[in-house]
């Protein structure tokens, strides 16, 4: 904690309003615990000068979690019993995006029975609009009622057009919002009774005769519920003197743009395990059912938190209690509320947990204890807005002494914009000691999961040389699109978070004519291994996952392997094995599209994703949370279930232990590693980018029909399959011997990739690669820094010493490496740190 956040929480003797009110004359009146709930900010908005920042919301202040869900929880109770058990379980709660998203969802949870949707500001392509309204004085006014069940509005999903209808926001200032909200609603499902929750009630006499005179208009009943109530004095001409004073001060503010911290904290994303079918809140509506099923799963993903908090080294224990910000995002309120809730229960008093979000609306900061928004961190929109690009802000989140920061968004929002080097996560993590990325799915209405046409796989010869009968691809061909770039730069923009590595294609590698004798010698020494480790493989699948698996490669590394597969089922057991290839991207997830596609044509439950090697494990961990991510958003249930995707990968070569359906779990040369596209059948790696691939369409790739000439595909495909007959005895053995063994994953691998980090003063483990195909990969696509070869390494490694001759990196014989080799990316990759030939350049 910093020092000035342990000053401030020993002593609290500032109302955070002073320095508004001594400068521009706004004084608070009301009753006892007003200054408590409320302090005073300034903002640039041509309509109102002032803000009122409650302390209780958790919208600007942050505040723990359990304080902020009690308040909206403790005002649904009133209403609860206002309206009594009858008229309650009839009720409908509609919160006001974007600041009382989650107080309304609280207010619901406190009726207990009551069914949740709030406004938006988020257009959803797809789902109809069911009402909306203006509000008058905020900084974006237009507000979205976008139901999945429209019949939510007409009587709460009873179908009685008397239910009550509770409208929750955080302060009730003129009335202006509601009373528009009401008339919009009362004109085509009229109710008898509304009921008004707010945490402060500011209306001058006026605005209350004003609702008086309205209720008795329309002929229904308007009660209120509020916590405080006050009133706010503003002196003539406040709104101009406020302007001015926003600008004297951010020109007094204005400073050139700080350096990036030296060590910025990393950044790691955390699979939450949010429950399928679960909304991730209220913009579509939220039931009783859906309470009910997060409320059982809270306690789980909280441990995840937990577990991963404890998991960083770097914490720092001096004895005080370690501070956790849960951040949430805009409209997204609840959710990370609600599992602010639950980490403030599983970390106990040994964390002080607080609870914050994301906001649209700019408020001018000033680092006094008198004022209610001390500072702010400004970065740019990340979920596409319907109104376009624009700043978005973080507040009294910088130097309030956070250990560590859980950020959570939807997967709406988990953009490149996220992640770039101005984004929120950069903004966060200059400003505390480790930051969780913690996705939620969005909620997708299920009328919405299918598009009317699913696109159909693309088949050789039109779509990659292999044969049509051999892969289907779950790609969409963007052959004619220019995406290569030169490798230097694709590596800067990849490590200084500007792109993500799927976003554009590495210039494809053209071998040598020594390198592409060494690959022929190397296919032929390796042929019967890799024909024995294919067999086995495939008759562990068919074995427990017969009687006609579905295989799914993972593009582009698995197909080869997959078209192997499929041909030794043919071979030995004459079945024909469906076979596609689909992509995953390493921090964007599977192509559900793709995932659709194949739950459409085939039982889930028979498919079986397919990939050539294993790492350190990370493509396994994120199949198992895309797919963990699919189903929370309305795809096929789980693998517990009967039509679930079950997320394990059936690999040729486990060297990290990741897996348990493997061939072998030696790390040794596979030759299709050691060349692109051209064994592979002249397909490119998989391509996700914004511009280019739509909700509905497949991943894309490119097909280089001009390097045919070069094309070795079908030339492995049958130096392998010519070694069948010959190594099916050792299949037969070796598969009955796995069968009866314990092949549960050990993760060697991924404890040697951290160690390799932290010795080698990497700090990142993306930039380790481990084994001969990921070393591979290195030398061919990234920029290297230097091999790890395990000392006495033969015939395997040939190819990587030739490799990083010719790129002039450093090969270095190390001893007790549980691999054959490990590539190391060049950790602090600049332009400056590679030569005008592209090799690697020592101490940069």
């Amino acid at each position: 904690m910093s020092e000035r956040a342990r000053r401030e929480e020993a002593v609290d003797v500032v109302w955070s309003g002073d320095w508004v009110a001594e400068r521009l004359g706004v004084a608070l009146e009301g009753d006892g615990d007003l200054p408590e709930l409320l302090g005073l900010a300034l903002r640039r908005n041509p309509k109102r000068a002032h803000l009122l920042v409650s302390n209780v919301l958790g919208k600007h202040v942050p505040q723990k979690p359990s304080v902020v869900y009690a308040a909206g929880y403790g005002l649904g109770e009133r209403v609860r019993a206002l309206l009594g058990e009858d008229q309650a379980r009839r009720a409908v709660v509609l919160g006001y995006a974007e600041t009382a998203t989650g107080l309304g969802h609280a207010v619901a949870d406190g009726l207990r029975d009551a069914p949740y949707l709030h406004s938006t500001r988020r257009p959803v392509a797809g789902v109809a609009q069911a009402g909306g309204f203006e509000e008058a004085h905020s900084h974006a006014t237009s507000h979205l009622l976008l139901p999945e069940n429209p019949g939510l509005l007409a009587g709460g999903g009873t179908g009685s057009d008397a239910s009550v209808l509770v409208l929750v926001d955080d302060e009730f200032s003129t009335g202006n919002t509601v009373l528009n909200t009401i008339r919009a609603l009362h004109e085509s499902h009229p109710r008898e009774r509304y009921v008004i929750v707010a945490l402060v009630d500011m209306r001058s006499a006026g605005d209350r005769d004003r609702l008086t005179a309205f209720a008795a208009e329309i002929g229904a009943r308007v009660d209120l519920v509020t916590r405080s109530s006050g009133t706010v004095t503003l002196p003539e001409g406040v709104l101009e003197r406020g302007q001015a004073l926003v600008a004297a001060q951010e020109a007094e503010q204005a400073t050139p743009a700080g350096e990036p911290a030296e060590r910025a904290a990393p950044v790691t994303r955390l699979g939450l395990g949010w429950p399928g079918g679960v909304p991730d809140g209220g913009r579509h509506g939220f039931t009783p059912a859906h309470r009910a099923a997060l409320e059982a799963a809270l306690p789980g993903m909280a441990e995840r938190i937990a577990a991963a908090l404890d998991d960083d080294p770097r914490q720092s224990h001096d004895g005080s209690p370690r501070r956790v910000l849960v951040l949430g995002f805009e409209e997204l309120m609840y959710a990370p509320l609600r599992l602010g809730t639950a980490l403030e229960a599983a970390l106990g008093t040994d964390t002080e947990v607080r609870y914050s979000t994301t906001t649209r609306s700019p408020v001018l900061a000033v680092d006094d204890p008198g004022y209610a928004i001390r500072t702010r961190l400004v970065f740019p929109a990340h979920d596409h807005p319907a109104d376009g690009p624009g700043d978005r802000y973080a507040y009294n989140v910088a130097g309030a002494g956070f250990d560590a920061v859980v950020a959570v968004v939807d997967s709406t929002a988990d953009t490149p914009e996220l992640h770039a080097p101005d984004g929120l996560l950069a903004r966060l993590a200059a400003h505390t000691g480790q930051v969780l990325l913690a996705v939620v799915p969005s909620y997708t209405p299920h009328h919405k999961l299918e598009p009317a046409v699913l696109p159909e796989p693309l088949r050789g010869p039109d779509f990659s040389s292999y044969a049509p009968e051999d892969v289907g691809w779950l790609l969409q061909d963007l052959s004619d699109t220019e995406l290569e770039a030169p490798t230097e730069e694709r590596e800067e923009a990849i490590q200084s978070g500007g792109a993500h590595y799927a976003e554009s294609l590495p210039v494809e590698y053209q071998p040598s004519a020594e390198y592409q004798a060494l690959f022929t010698a190397a296919l032929d020494a390796s042929a019967a291994r890799i024909a024995r480790a294919v067999g086995t493989v495939t008759e562990t699948v068919l074995a427990e996952r017969g009687p006609r698996p579905v295989l799914v490669s993972l593009a582009r590394a698995g197909t080869p392997v997959g078209v192997l597969m499929r041909h030794w089922a043919r071979h030995r057991h004459g079945l024909d094995l469906p076979h596609y290839a689909i992509s995953i991207v390493r921090g964007r997830g599977i192509d559900a599209t793709a995932l659709r596609w194949l739950a459409a044509h085939h039982d889930p439950a028979d498919v079986v994703f397919v990939d050539g090697w294993t790492g350190k494990g990370a493509i396994t961990r994120e199949l198992a949370a895309a797919i963990e991510e699919f189903e929370a958003a309305g795809g096929p249930a789980g693998s517990a279930g009967p039509v679930g995707f079950n997320p394990e990968i059936a690999v040729l070569a486990d060297p990290g232990g990741c897996v348990r359906t493997y061939g072998t779990r030696e790390d040794f040369l596979i030759p299709s590693a050691c060349l692109n596209s051209t064994v592979s059948g002249l397909i490119s790696r998989t391509v996700l980018r914004a511009d280019l691939v739509g909700p509905d369409d497949f991943h894309g790739a490119k097909f280089y029909r001009e390097l045919a000439d070069s094309d070795v595909s079908a030339d492995f495909l049958t130096a392998v399959t010519a070694r069948f007959d010959e190594v099916a005895d050792q299949v037969d053995a070796e598969t009955k011997e796995l069968l009866a063994a314990d092949r549960a994953p050990t993760w060697e691998g991924w404890a040697a990739v951290e160690r390799i980090s932290e010795e080698y003063g990497i700090h990142d483990v993306n930039l380790v690669k481990p084994g001969v195909g990921e070393t591979t990969r290195v030398l061919l696509r990234r920029v290297p820094w230097k091999i790890l070869a395990k000392r006495g390494a033969g015939a395997d490694l040939q190819h990587i010493r030739l490799l990083a001759e010719q790129r002039g990196v450093p090969v270095e014989e190390v001893d007790d490496l549980p691999y054959s080799c490990v590539g190391l990316i060049h950790p602090r990759f600049t332009r400056g740190a590679t030569g005008a030939d592209g090799k690697a350049v020592q101490g940069a």
